[in-house]
């Protein structure tokens, strides 16, 4: 039975459709449709595998975005799409087989990269299993070989798997094919929606769909059951680069499943699609140009992509605790709690060995990932550095980023141990962490069995003192997995060596000349953990850390004195209430601010004019605001006193490079895409790009997304956009993606919000982009100065404003404004309560321009 060619379905090109006659070894001859691109003499093939119950249209945009010289051949199954529907049930070793001959038909050999999706995986792999010395890589998108242990295998497979179900909804109606479609989000268009059904409108073609599902192994005993587990454990066997491409949101393969493939193929390279689905494919239709250009470095020219060498020459690399070893001996507070608990060097120190070794000893190993959920305390700093001398990864992501925005990041990261307070376990439980569970605190029977924990810390240490000391991990070792703000999208992973967290602690102690007599008030929970590093003493305040906000001037002079400080650092948001309730302060602890020599401030843009107004709290403090990010700080570093000279600017001065690091920038084109050689010119604005010893090692599970930051070799892109002056300081100008881009050419926000601020009438301002790409307008969204502040709530409105306002903000801003808003409060982000969300604001100004009422609350049914 032949089914008729496709035509008319949007993205497909009826020239990539052909029919190819094949007779099997089984002495059969089947006649199998296949997307070709047709390239002659090809430089290598991408063979795409599609799984059920899809069919090649799956492989639309990647026959249109083949790398250069490279062949795509995307068959449709046996039974499945436009291919001949057959007399019996194929089982897995059989449809390894059938493909295997359609490549010899075809004359395809290698170098192949094979390409798959759900069970198109399992087979795909089977056929690079018997087709090893053709193979050049593997790419695969949600997909799986093995059920993971403990697991019955994907629910709602499992569902259509039963004998009373699976004809109904896989055969006699159409429930299964439209619900594969079903599962993307955003919702597919319709008309795609037909084309994946298509190839399906009766039963009899839909034979083959419940025969894949009858064929899925789920048990032991199932026919198919050898084949799987012997393709599951020959693909360990494979020595060619892999890349692993997943929706996250998938509600067929789960996390565990990217888990299980990341063990089996250790040397993949990995990227997560943030709200994509199962349908990956659709949901991120930038794949295919992913797999382009992944095949392109690294099969198609090898060694292309590869990172530089890092490290020093003959240096030995500092390690994170070398500072902690160095005071050992040292009976002062290391270490100082809120409430006023405080921890010495040595017995910290020992803390340390003894929890190292108490880990190592009990299965953690060099290379495990273990989540800290705990609050800033003398047990995390304990944890942080016992895990990096066990040669572990600490996997840290603040409250601050909201539970939701929490569980997407610890869950990408996949940790193997979780260490947490009670608290911390129980939110480990809700977000459905993988892993071993470790108790911060002593815990009742009962409670440790409810929550899972095996062990404490209390028992490590008593184990690791009768327990050799681990080996020292290899200085390029992973070391911590930390996760940016998520002020411009979800938060990403940043992965860091023992090398670079080790120059980074060297840099920071060189570049404000750190000495052991100083001492640090981290109120920035993140920095809470870096004394020890430092080998100064520190201590928290007592702040809610998801609300830099409620940091009082009392709260910070308390924990000053608690460690006689004399090096502060707080976020912009921190600071600005502690100016503003300086006034309330005893004269204990105006004294505990006066011994402050340094007051740092970063995370988002500082004013001087805050600076200027805390020299009241911090009489002898010099103020600084290092530049840089969760990648790469400090990167730059400018006092007050610099900021003040330099004057005013088109953007934000942050400052010289610091010792070690370099700035480049790559230069905007009139669209506004930073496309242009690295460059130190003076005054030219473009990306903000960086290298130094302590610079990110690369994203976690987002190669797609290292790739573009690091296309230039040993340099990272920061998203940042700004230029270098002739005095060599760095100027930001905002964010890469903020960027409004006129038919006139590009516009950055920082220079006229900032201008802008300047206004009486103006407490604070952000400056957007309406309109389509290279012909936006730019719009100014103004908070006036008679309202007070507040974070941006239900009920919130953008609106017009009134004319007068709106003359002086155009007449202040120095460049092309077609509107001016207000608003009651600009949306930040939740870790620095400072960088705007200029993207959110820009859909909501383009709907009030479009008379559309807008109110600031959840975004419904994909709209703003």
């Amino acid at each position: 039975m032949t089914a008729v060619a496709p035509v008319g379905l949007p993205g497909l090109d009826p020239s990539w459709s052909r029919r190819v006659p094949v007779r099997g070894a089984d002495g059969e001859e089947h006649t199998w449709h296949v997307l070709d691109n047709g390239v002659p003499d090809p430089v290598g093939t991408l063979l795409c595998v599609h799984g059920n119950p899809t069919w090649s249209y799956l492989w639309r945009r990647l026959v249109a975005a083949a790398p250069p010289g490279w062949r795509v051949v995307a068959p449709d199954q046996l039974g499945m799409g436009w291919s001949d529907r057959l007399s019996a049930p194929r089982s897995l070793a059989q449809r390894v087989a059938d493909l295997g001959d359609l490549t010899a038909a075809l004359g395809v050999t290698g170098p192949v990269v094979t390409v798959a999706h759900d069970w198109g995986g399992i087979i795909s792999l089977g056929w690079a299993l018997e087709h090893r010395q053709d193979l050049a890589g593997v790419v695969l998108t949600n997909t799986a070989v093995a059920m993971p242990e403990g697991d019955l295998g994907p629910a709602l497979i499992r569902l259509a798997h039963a004998p009373v179900l699976r004809t109904a909804v896989t055969v006699g109606s159409s429930v299964f094919v439209r619900g594969a479609t079903a599962l993307s989000w955003p919702p597919l268009p319709r008309e795609v929606r037909r084309a994946f059904a298509q190839p399906y409108p009766s039963a009899p073609q839909r034979r083959a769909v419940g025969e894949f599902v009858a064929d899925i192994p789920f048990r032991e005993g199932h026919p198919s059951r050898p084949a799987q587990e012997a393709i599951a454990e020959g693909i360990r066997t494979l020595d060619v680069p892999v890349l692993l491409l997943w929706g996250p949101r998938d509600p067929v393969f789960g996390e565990r499943y990217l888990t299980d493939l990341r063990e089996r193929l250790p040397q993949a390279d990995v990227h997560r699609y943030e709200g994509a689905s199962h349908l990956l494919p659709e949901d991120a239709p930038g794949y295919a140009e992913a797999v382009a250009t992944w095949v392109t470095d690294t099969v198609g020219a090898p060694g292309a992509a590869s990172r530089p060498a890092r490290g020093t020459s003959g240096e030995p690399p500092a390690r994170p605790w070398s500072a902690l070893v160095d005071r050992s001996g040292d009976g002062s507070p290391a270490v100082v709690e809120t409430g006023g608990a405080a921890v010495t060097w040595s017995d910290l120190a020992r803390r340390v060995a003894d929890l190292a070794a108490g880990l190592a000893a009990s299965g953690v190993r060099p290379g495990d990932r273990v989540a800290l959920l705990l609050e800033p305390s003398a047990d995390l700093t304990a944890a942080v550095y016992a895990t990096w001398r066990a040669g572990a990864v600490i996997v840290v992501a603040d409250k601050g980023l909201g539970f939701r925005g929490m569980r997407r990041a610890l869950r990408g990261a996949a940790p193997d141990h979780v260490l947490g307070s009670a608290a911390g376990l129980a939110a480990a439980r809700l977000m459905g962490l993988p892993g071993t569970r470790i108790a911060a605190g002593s815990l009742p029977d009962r409670q440790r069995r409810l929550l899972g924990a095996g062990t404490d810390l209390t028992s490590l240490e008593l184990l690791g003192r009768s327990s050799p000391a681990p080996a020292e991990a290899d200085p390029d070792a992973d070391c911590a997995v930390v996760f940016t703000s998520g002020a411009t999208g979800p938060a990403k992973g940043v992965v860091y060596t023992q090398r670079q967290v080790g120059a980074q602690l060297q840099l920071v102690r060189s570049a404000y000349r750190l000495t052991p007599d100083d001492a640090l008030v981290a109120a920035f929970a993140p920095f809470s953990i870096l004394g020890p590093g430092l080998g100064i003493a520190s201590s928290v305040p007592d702040i809610d850390v998801t609300a830099p906000g409620t940091l009082t001037a009392a709260k910070l002079a308390d924990a000053a004195a608690a460690v006689d400080a004399t090096v502060v650092f707080a976020a912009p948001a921190a600071l600005r209430r502690v100016a503003a309730t300086a006034g309330e302060l005893t004269g204990e602890q105006r004294a505990a601010l006066g011994r402050i020599r340094l007051l740092m401030s970063a995370g988002a843009p500082v004013p001087p004019s805050l600076l200027q107004e805390l020299r009241a709290a911090f009489p002898a403090a010099e103020s600084h605001t290092p530049y840089g990010m969760t990648e790469a700080l400090p990167v730059t570093d400018v006092s007050l006193g610099e900021i003040e000279a330099a004057g005013a600017g088109d953007g934000v001065c942050v400052g010289r490079p610091v010792q070690d690091v370099e700035v480049g920038i790559s230069p905007l084109s009139p669209s506004g895409v930073a496309d242009g050689p690295l460059t130190d010119a003076p005054g030219t604005t473009g990306e903000v790009c960086v290298r130094g010893p302590h610079v990110k090692d690369r994203y976690d599970g987002l190669w797609v997304t290292e790739r573009a930051a690091g296309r230039d070799p040993g340099w990272h892109r920061t998203g940042d956009v700004g230029h270098l002056d002739a005095e060599g300081r760095l100027w930001i100008e905002g964010r890469l993606p903020h960027v409004v881009t006129t038919a006139g050419g590009p516009v950055t926000p920082v220079g006229p919000e900032r201008r802008i601020e300047q206004l009486d009438a103006v407490s604070a301002a952000a400056v957007v982009g309406v309109g389509p790409a290279g012909a936006q307008v730019a719009v100014a969204v103004v908070v006036p100065a008679d309202r007070r502040p507040r974070r941006p709530r239900p009920g919130g409105r953008l609106a017009v404003a009134p004319l007068g306002l709106t003359d002086d903000v155009r007449a202040a801003a120095g460049v092309d404004l077609a509107a001016v808003l207000v608003t009651g409060a600009l949306p930040v982000d939740i870790r620095h309560q400072s960088k705007v969300d200029r993207s959110a604001l820009a859909r909501r100004a383009a709907r009030v321009l479009a008379g559309t009422p807008v109110r600031w609350g959840p975004r419904r049914g994909g709209t703003s």
